[in-house]
């Protein structure tokens, strides 16, 4: 409820930028697919971190932004459509993600 009141509020009264920490936690597989709807439509920025397959299936390539943790330092990395291209026509982002094509994941 605190989400969709988030997204579903007037464009005036939303911040310049919203910030939400796995989103996905306890909600139902389809009310991950509205969400990414609500937030796809919002006028605002939003930045989500996420380690739901499931939401990041929702998005485009352009859409995600990468995170590694480097020697201690966080690298963010925008991925490309084109370095994704043959890898796109028989896997979604998330089942990449999950194969480490993608990265940010964990370092063991």
């Amino acid at each position: 409820m605190c989400l969709a009141t988030v997204f579903l509020q007037p464009s005036e009264l939303q911040p310049e930028t919203i910030l939400v920490d796995e989103p996905e936690l306890g909600l139902h597989p389809y009310a991950i697919t509205v969400l990414a709807s609500l937030i796809r439509t919002a006028e605002k920025q939003v930045i989500v971190s996420t380690q739901s397959v499931e939401l990041l299936n929702e998005f485009d390539v352009e859409d995600v932004i990468v995170v590694d943790r480097m020697q201690g330092n966080s690298s963010l990395r925008r991925l490309g459509r084109q370095e994704l291209e043959g890898w796109l026509e028989d896997y979604s982002l998330g089942e990449l993600w999950k194969k480490n094509v993608l990265g940010g994941r964990p370092l063991r």
